[in-house]
């Protein structure tokens, strides 16, 4: 019997993405819950295959920040405490900053294109959290790749991917994350140069509707306002 097209459409396309699925779908259903250790042998026997796939799997989910990798410990799902939340985020503000501004300078009409295109499908998002997060994820991204400084990129890759995890892993209403996926045209408009407001101080007030205090650890004294978040049961 010939599967049908809506049949083809389930099966992964390779055992590596099919093991990445599974992971992060035990991930996002509680069954593997953040800072547990994610054993490749044990894995490997659970789905009866070879370590290579799965070793494989979890690299990809180290990158999309699901997963963290601790040096001779092995890899556990993303666990971050508020204060790391805290740190991480006063080391981004200056960096995406200033990748917000070399994107700036460097703006293409394709690459506003895309970035326009990102923000319109976040406006429009009506999906699960996972998917949210990967969206909002990439917007950023594609503000880091348009600053055409690699080492930059890969510095902002390292050190933010773990916070849109645990964003995701986050439980919060779907009002509450509807509202913040509608904050991000005031950046695009930053980065296309049709506002002339200060990069940094947009990404202030952008962090201050999901994080507490994210200036807490660097030099900033400022206070940015804060928006009105809407009521919503969490």
């Amino acid at each position: 019997m010939t599967p049908s097209s809506s049949s083809l459409e389930l099966v992964p396309k390779t055992l590596k993405a099919h093991v990445v699925q599974q992971l992060r779908d035990a991930i996002f259903s509680g069954r593997y819950k953040p800072g547990d250790r994610l054993n490749e042998s044990q894995i490997a026997r659970e789905f009866q295959i070879s370590r290579i796939p799965v070793r494989e799997a979890l690299s990809q989910l180290e990158q999309n920040g699901l997963v963290m990798n601790h040096e001779r410990r092995g890899m556990f799902v993303t666990l971050l405490s508020d204060e790391d939340v805290q740190m991480i985020n006063s080391v981004r503000i200056p960096l995406e900053a200033e990748a917000m501004k070399l994107a700036r300078a460097r703006m293409t009409p394709e690459t506003a294109a895309h970035l326009t295109g990102l923000v319109e499908r976040m406006e429009a998002w009506d999906g699960t959290l996972f998917d949210a997060a990967a969206l909002d994820l990439e917007f950023h991204r594609a503000i880091w790749q348009a600053s055409g400084n690699p080492y930059l990129v890969s510095t902002l890759e390292a050190l933010v991917a773990p916070l849109f995890a645990h964003k995701a892993l986050e439980h919060v209403s779907f009002e509450i994350k509807r509202w913040r996926m509608n904050h991000h045209r005031e950046l695009l408009e930053l980065v296309q140069g049709v506002g002339n407001g200060d990069p940094q101080g947009a990404l202030l007030t952008h962090l201050r509707m999901g994080y507490n205090e994210p200036e807490r650890f660097s030099s900033l004294a400022v206070h940015a306002p804060v928006a009105d978040k809407p009521s919503a049961k969490r």
